[in-house]
């Protein structure tokens, strides 16, 4: 499933060159699995309230071309693999069309009341599954 995200640059994420700042870009993907996960018809904090943490192992993120104040973005989300140790998230942010930045994030599953590894709740893997395409 791919879900996309409208966001407006606010005036705090500018950096001192006027553009977004690079480290932004990585809580504009923390919204889009977010709202990935609610589109599925599950929400995250579902699954902290059942003990689960889906914690970022890996990102990374080629940035193409600056984005400014105001600007109005679109973020495409798509869980690109799942398994029962781990998924990963792939993210375009554009503006008007045009490719600003690229990435993805890796997660792993972690039972929140010890912080040890788990396999992913099977409500997520039902709701990635049933995600429409």
């Amino acid at each position: 499933m791919i879900h996309e995200t409208n966001l407006r640059v606010r005036y705090a994420e500018i950096d001192a060159q006027g553009h977004v700042n690079n480290a932004v870009y990585l809580s504009y993907f923390e919204v889009g699995r977010v709202e990935w996960l609610r589109a599925a018809g599950l929400s995250y904090k579902e699954l902290e309230d059942r003990g689960y943490g889906i914690v970022v192992v890996e990102v990374l993120a080629h940035y193409h071309k600056a984005a400014f104040f105001d600007d109005e973005l679109t973020l495409r989300t798509e869980l690109a693999d799942l398994s029962r140790a781990s998924l990963r998230f792939e993210y375009r942010v554009s503006r008007d069309g045009e490719l600003l930045v690229t990435g993805h994030t890796r997660h792993a599953c972690v039972d929140l009341a010890t912080g040890r590894p788990v396999r992913m709740p099977g409500e997520l893997l039902e709701a990635a599954r049933g995600a429409p395409s």
